[in-house]
């Protein structure tokens, strides 16, 4: 099984930035994908969720209107586009994955998680 991030790196207060996770080793479809993040000294935050088929999707309210979620179940992939990055975006993002008989309510529910990567908004 394998989650792995790209997309990351620095850009600008008000730039954009899209993330992407590559799924392998398990039905993706099943799964329903959900983008956290955490900065340095803070806790883990969902950022955005989406359900097996797109059925679904929640967003973190400081993301909403600016961060969109999708995802490609033939190509395994999830995205996140973000647009009008902060500095207060600055964080290792990561992409996990839990088996869809329900939402899940905690982080420690998924079952998969990819590496990370890194996104810095800075001028």
């Amino acid at each position: 099984v394998q989650l792995v991030e790209s997309g990351g790196g620095l850009v600008q207060p008000g730039g954009s930035l899209r993330l992407s996770c590559a799924a392998s080793g398990f039905t993706f479809s099943r799964y329903i994908m959900t983008w956290y993040r955490q900065a340095p000294g803070k806790e883990r935050e969902l950022v955005a969720r989406i359900t097996s088929f797109g059925g679904s999707i929640n967003y973190a309210d400081s993301v909403k209107g600016r961060f969109t979620i999708s995802r490609d179940n033939a190509k395994n992939t999830v995205d996140l586009q973000m647009n009008s990055l902060k500095p207060e975006d600055t964080a290792m993002y990561y992409c996990a994955a839990a088996y869809s008989s329900r939402i899940p309510t905690d982080a420690k529910e998924y079952d998969y998680w990819g590496q990370g990567i890194q996104v810095t908004v800075s001028s």
